[in-house]
């Protein structure tokens, strides 16, 4: 059992659930927040105090989709030095997807990252089982599990689910939460043909057009409705999603957007190639605003950064040999804190859309709050100072970002997993554990 001390914060701006910002202190005991006022007396058996004077206390980030890379494909990350990113970036839990090797379908695939992740993670994880098209029986019965994974498009081999017969067997069984990567791969295959040849990676957002997501995500929404099937959508990327949902979203339906689709559009091929190339492909300024508009208006629930790193010689590769995906943990949390210093929206609409909401769909008891009772997963941050993203400084294996040289506010100083330490002041504490999530109901 790891060594839980008791830690008071003093004088930090707290977020308080209501959404005010309030100056005082907590007081952590056993990994739980036991106290939240304007001042809290000094304890004789205090192990730790942190000065927090000019910083802000919010419910540590959960990013609720990344590809972490373990077991397999190491060379781009492991559950190690991914964790040590996201507890830079503020991030306390993740919930990690199945495109693994071996893929994450069984319950011993399913073991085997639990018990790695209990070795290797400075932070609190949870993982998804993956569905193919042969419905194997773990993917009802598979635990713990934050969901099932489906790939409707941008994916091959058996965790590729693209007919509505086999999506349809799915929806059809048990309860579980579905998460779709919905883009419509007949689509894709049949504009791939169409452009084959071009190698600018521009083309990818043009061989993946808006069509091809809607398409997959109407289909996706049909099913769930049919079925009244928990429905969570995956890194919408389009205005016409965004209207879609606005128009026919029900109670149990959700979906999240991306930072990079928030504020990266096809202009970024021209900076920086490849490392602009993911699936779904960034869109253009117009989706960025209608995305915009949806997430402040509540049609998109919150905000995941689809970490997924590959190395800068995979990178490298002329399209469309270049792999899709960009790293984005260490990043997510300063990047919307900035757009928050820059009047788009508020601090307290961060906190919700990167830990509360994400913690009320995936039904994670206790975290998301700075509440006592709660797990003390908290994140201190400095809105006061600003400085740009570099690849010296990442934790990330594949040490690059699509955000390099970006100048940013709202960084984390102190991150606490659990009521331990993970980070603070630029030192990561790798000694540290995190724990494996749990989900009501599961």
């Amino acid at each position: 059992m790891a060594f839980n001390p008791s830690v008071t914060i003093r004088r930090a701006q707290i977020l308080l659930p209501d959404g005010e910002l309030m100056l005082g202190d907590v007081e952590i005991r056993n990994g739980t927040i036991a106290q939240v006022a304007p001042e809290i007396s000094p304890t004789p058996d205090a192990d730790i105090e942190i000065e927090a004077d000019g910083l802000t206390l919010l419910p540590g980030v959960i990013d609720p989709q990344v590809h972490f890379r373990e077991p397999g494909l190491e060379h781009k990350e492991d559950l190690f030095t991914a964790s040590c990113a996201c507890a830079r970036g503020g991030v306390t839990s993740f919930l990690e997807m199945p495109n693994t090797r071996p893929l994450t379908t069984t319950q011993a695939a399913l073991d085997d990252k639990l018990q790695r992740a209990a070795q290797k993670c400075l932070v609190n994880y949870g993982f998804f089982i993956g569905a193919t098209a042969e419905i194997l029986p773990d993917l009802l019965q598979a635990t713990p599990a934050c969901g099932i994974k489906i790939f409707m498009g941008s994916m091959h081999g058996p965790l590729l689910v693209d007919q509505e017969v086999f999506l349809e067997k799915i929806f059809s069984q048990g309860d579980r939460l579905i998460a779709v990567h919905a883009e419509d791969q007949a689509r894709i295959n049949q504009r791939r043909q169409e452009f084959a040849g071009i190698t600018d990676p521009a083309i990818h957002s043009t061989i993946q057009d808006n069509q091809a997501a809607l398409n997959a995500t109407q289909l996706a929404l049909k099913l769930s409705k049919k079925y009244q099937r928990r429905l969570h959508i995956l890194h919408l990327s389009t205005a016409e999603e965004a209207e879609l949902l606005r128009q026919d979203k029900p109670a149990w339906v959700t979906a999240e957007v991306t930072p990079q689709h928030l504020l990266l559009n096809t202009s970024a091929y021209e900076k920086i190639g490849t490392l602009a190339q993911m699936n779904p492909p960034l869109r253009s300024p117009h989706d960025n605003e209608v995305l915009w508009q949806a997430l402040q208006d509540g049609v998109l629930d919150f905000i995941a950064t689809d970490h997924a790193p590959h190395t800068l010689a995979e990178k490298a590769q002329p399209y469309p040999n270049s792999p899709s995906g960009m790293p984005g943990v260490e990043t997510s949390l300063a990047l919307m804190l900035t757009q928050a210093a820059q009047g788009r929206c508020t601090v307290a609409q961060v906190s919700q859309w990167m830990s509360t909401a994400v913690a009320k769909a995936y039904r994670i008891p206790n975290k998301g709050a700075i509440v006592p009772g709660y797990d003390a997963d908290l994140v201190l941050v400095d809105l006061n100072t600003y400085r740009p993203v570099l690849s010296q400084d990442l934790a990330t294996k594949c040490g690059w970002s699509p955000f390099e040289g970006w100048n940013l506010t709202g960084w984390a100083v102190v991150t606490i997993v659990g009521g331990q330490i993970a980070y603070e002041w630029g030192k990561l504490h790798t000694e540290v554990r995190g724990q494996a999530l749990r989900f009501d109901g599961e």
